[in-house]
Order: structure tokens, then sequence, then C-alpha cells
């Protein structure tokens, strides 16, 4: 399994803990390349490799019978021309060593012009899962064929006992995306003058944690932990996101959820789940209107992403 794992980041580490758990119940032995590997193998009971160290990457690859790329938001070079040269690269040993990768329930992009050329040629003739139809859409572009998956995050269960409070109005920031922050924090304020409960989310601590506790929220979760982060969620009326496995712990749980998209990947998932997104700059009232619990994405289709995401590993380890 290559992906951004052992950062740190509770939504990459939600899609770790899912494709894991998926793998082991199916029989099979994952390895996850991951940043803080010792760490990973004890949370996940499974083996991992240093995705850095060159001789601990071949080993590891060398060992796979299938290299599961994904998930996550991987194949993009907005952040950074690096992560695509990477993942594309792991992908490319794979192939040079014989072995089978799967890009599996990816979104894709965005995408500058050289590195959509680079994804066209190192995808070309691969078997490629994505997560959201706006991807499918861009990888058509770009002449590669894909199926339609969903994100394996989505496959996570609450546990059990959780009781949820129809009042209470979860809210998880990006510390990169301060435009969106400064409206979580005017919708702070209204909510607490209807008599509302509000709880935000830090899902990546070391980004997020000043943007959550600069909300004024009653509560601030800060967690790695994926089973928190859902619990948490499941325990609300409703979910306003920037992060983006926010909302999809939300349609896990159940939970009505509004996104808002600093990116492609939410709006993304937000249209295929029938939900509401708006942009990162949006009118506060506007935003608290949207919470309304009456306001529900389309569960018929949450259902199918559910359904997509766990047919998915079939797909991907059957030739």
């Amino acid at each position: 399994m290559s992906g951004f794992y052992g950062f740190g980041n509770t939504g990459d580490e939600a899609i770790a803990l899912a494709i894991s758990r998926e793998l082991q119940a199916a029989g099979h032995v994952p390895t996850l390349l991951s940043q803080t590997p010792d760490q990973t193998a004890r949370l996940y009971g499974c083996r991992s490799a240093a995705r850095m160290n060159p001789l601990s990457l071949l080993k590891a690859v060398m060992g796979c019978q299938v290299l599961l790329s994904g998930g996550g938001g991987l194949l993009q070079d907005k952040t950074s021309a690096r992560n695509l040269t990477y993942y594309l690269g792991v992908i490319r040993l794979a192939r040079l060593l014989g072995k089978r990768p799967v890009v599996f329930n990816q979104s894709i992009g965005p995408l500058s012009d050289s590195g959509g050329a680079q994804v066209a040629r190192a995808l070309r003739g691969l078997q490629v899962i994505v997560r959201d139809r706006r991807s499918q859409e861009r990888l058509s572009q770009l002449g590669i064929e894909s199926v339609l998956g969903g994100d394996p995050a989505l496959l996570l269960r609450p546990s059990g006992g959780i009781l949820r409070d129809e009042r209470t109005v979860v809210l998880a920031p990006r510390g990169d995306v301060p435009d969106a922050t400064e409206r979580l924090q005017a919708l702070v304020r209204d909510l607490r003058a209807q008599g509302q409960r509000s709880v935000a989310l830090s899902f990546y601590p070391h980004e997020d944690d000043a943007a959550a506790h600069s909300l004024g929220t009653d509560e601030v979760v800060s967690t790695r932990e994926p089973q928190v982060a859902l619990d948490t969620v499941a325990a609300a009326g409703t979910v306003a996101g920037v992060r983006l496995h926010a909302l999809i712990l939300a349609a896990a749980a159940g939970i009505p959820f509004v996104g808002l998209s600093y990116d492609p990947k939410v709006s993304g998932f937000c249209s295929d789940a029938g939900a509401v997104s708006v942009p990162t700059d949006v009118d506060p009232a506007t935003l608290l209107a949207l919470l309304s619990p009456e306001r529900q994405p389309d569960w018929n289709e949450v259902s199918a992403m559910k359904a997509r995401a766990r047919e998915s590993f079939a797909w991907a380890l059957t030739k």
C-alpha cells in the first residue's frame, strides 16, 4: 500500500485503517509504506516499510504481488511536483519489477499540463479505480480509462453506544485555508446565539490545531486516531468540514454534512454524495442555513459509494 501514511494526518490514517482491515479480513497480508513504519505496524497489525528508504522500499515492492497506490489524493502537483514524482515512481518501480500496480480509490488532480502528461504516461495500461466522478472525467481527458470506486474510509463504523446530539455541530478546519477559518469563526458565533453547541475537530494536529482553537467552539478534539474522529462526528447533528475526511466520516456515520471546498476533491465527493459544497469564502449566514438537519445528502448515493468501496477490493485483487 502506497499512500500518505505515517504522517499523523487522520484522514489518510482512516484510509490506512480501512484498507488494512479489509485486506486482512480477506486473508491478505498488507505492507504499508509509511513515514513511521514501526508505529504503523503497531497501529494496524500489519507489515510496514520506510517509504523514503530506497532499500526498504525496494524490498517491500519486490516482496509484493499487488501494489495498491492509494487511497487519497496522491496524483496531483498542486502542493509539490515532488509528491507526484514519488508516487508515480513507486508505480513505475512495481511495473519494472513485474508486479501489478493498481491505482486504488484515488482522486486525481489538480494537475498542471506537465503533471497530466506524466500521469497519462505512467497509468497507461494499468487498472485504475477512482473515488469520485470528477476524477474519472479528468482521466478520460488524459486518455486513461478508470472505474468508479469509493473512499475506503466509508467502510469504517462508529463505536457502539454513541449518543447523537442533534444540536451539536462539528467543524473541521484546515490550517492552510484561512478564509474558511474566518467563516467558521463567524459560524460559531451564530450557532452559540441559537443555543447550539459546536466542536472543532483537528484532523492534522500540527497543521490544524491553531485554526481549531481559534474558532471559539465549546470543545476542541485534536486527534491522529481515525476512530476518535469518527466517533466525534457520529455524536453530532451535522458537520461542516474543510477537511475532506470529516465529510467522508460523516457519510460513513450517517450524519448530514456540508463541505467547504478548498480543492476539487471536496466538491467532487459532495457532488457524488448528493450533498452541498460551498466556496471557502461562503457567507456565514448561508452556511448556517445549510446546516439545517432537514438538509440531507442523498443517502442512496452514499450507500452506493460504500458498496463500490467494498467491491473495489475484489476488483483490485482479481486479475
